[in-house]
């Protein structure tokens, strides 16, 4: 793994502490819940079928499986061994979800998902476009990719952020074009792109595709 990846895992999980510290669990796990139900909201996203697939994809202390219960989901994270010292992160209270310590890269599951989330998670990689050939395979036909991400909005801090690592917890810096094209490249066929969150620097997209 290159060096700007091990830095910003590093620094993600400090994040994490630092951010929970003073959040009391069941508050924080409660209002999370109701953001992925509003992400779902917002991406046009329907009620999941009881019998689909899932992953997670860069799970999180507390992903998008929180909200996907009667689902057979397997939710990835290659820092699910640190997430276990935070109170807000309890594995048991969710029996529906396998959880795999690994990285997108290293993820070997060929055309097992029905729905794919990757959420806020592939700036954050080693090798973006291996993760995303990973996905790819991970899905099986017909099967469909929800990833959200931060998208450059000025050419001059892109180059800024990349080179002096301005945002040390994305190793990746692209346009929403740029982002689209990777996942066109790999085989995905993008269906539409949602503005959730407009910021100076980024604005936050969803994108959702289909392998057909």
């Amino acid at each position: 793994m290159n060096w700007r990846w091990k830095l910003a895992q590093y620094a993600e999980i400090r994040w994490w502490r630092r951010y929970l510290h003073q959040k009391e669990p069941e508050a924080y796990l409660e209002n999370k819940r109701q953001y992925w139900d509003r992400t779902l909201k917002a991406l046009k996203i329907d009620l999941l079928p009881a019998e689909a697939d899932v992953l997670d994809a860069g799970c999180g202390p507390a992903g998008i499986f929180m909200v996907l219960p009667g689902r057979k989901v397997v939710a990835i994270d290659p820092l699910l061994e640190a997430y276990a010292s935070l109170p807000h992160f309890s594995p048991h209270q969710y029996p529906w979800v396998t959880f795999q310590q690994t990285t997108l890269e290293a993820f070997d599951q060929k055309a097992a998902f029905d729905y794919i989330f990757c959420l806020n998670v592939i700036n954050h990689v080693s090798n973006l476009q291996q993760s995303i050939e990973s996905l790819f395979s991970a899905a099986r036909p017909g099967g469909h990719l929800v990833l959200s991400v931060d998208t450059h909005n000025f050419s001059l801090f892109r180059h800024v952020f990349s080179w002096l690592a301005g945002d040390i917890l994305h190793p990746h810096q692209y346009y929403l074009q740029e982002y689209t094209e990777m996942l066109t490249k790999a085989g995905w066929k993008v269906e539409r792109t949602q503005l959730l969150k407009r910021n100076f620097f980024f604005d936050y997209y969803g994108i959702v595709a289909r392998k057909e």
